[in-house]
């Protein structure tokens, strides 16, 4: 039952985003009763933090397999940047995950508790990379849930700068975003040179 709820309000979230979903809009399309709804959901808010975090931990499962092969902490940041930027440019990546990605973005001022554990969720191998990197002397001075959240909002802009113009080379952003990032990190420009080269090769 629980998962009838949910998959009806990840059609009508997609289709008609947060502010156009309803209660009574998402049983019609499951098939249910209002006492259905609240044994498993307290609120409209809870139902919405629920479909977006079952969708940022499909996420994280796609951006750990694109970490997988690298040989480096600093490759690994760089391997999730590149996996967060195929939502611009790869169309294998589903128009659902764009839409959802982009409702979750527009409730970034909305109450914690809607987006927050997804994106804590999201991002939590960028993180795992960070912390690592950091205990191993390859990062300075990071704290990785801060910087996590730093290096995915200028992936978000660029992301967001794509879907706007659609004039993007993604290999030029691909190494404009990765060369900030990995600055920031504290990254030697030849180090930094190495990653792009692999990056551009995989």
């Amino acid at each position: 039952m629980r998962r009838a709820i949910l998959d009806a309000a990840s059609t009508t979230l997609r289709r008609q985003g947060v502010d156009g979903l309803s209660i009574a809009a998402v049983l019609s399309r499951a098939s249910l009763s209002t006492r259905a709804f609240y044994r498993h959901f307290g609120s409209k808010d809870e139902l919405v933090a629920a479909v977006f975090l079952e969708h940022a931990r499909a996420e994280k499962r796609r951006l750990r397999r694109r970490m997988t092969g690298a040989a480096s902490e600093a490759e690994a940041v760089a391997a999730w940047i590149d996996g967060r930027l195929d939502l611009a440019f790869d169309d294998r990546i589903g128009n659902d995950l764009r839409r959802l990605s982009l409702e979750a973005q527009s409730q970034a001022m909305g109450p914690a508790e809607l987006i927050q554990p997804a994106y804590a969720e999201m991002l939590e191998p960028l993180r795992d990379a960070l912390q690592r990197g950091s205990q191993n002397g390859v990062f300075h001075d990071v704290d990785p849930v801060t910087q996590a959240q730093f290096i995915h909002g200028v992936v978000w802009t660029g992301i967001a700068r794509q879907w706007a113009s659609g004039d993007c080379d993604r290999d030029d952003l691909r190494r404009r975003v990765q060369r900030f990032c990995l600055r920031g990190l504290g990254i030697a420009d030849e180090v930094i040179d190495r990653v792009c080269f692999v990056m551009e090769r995989g």
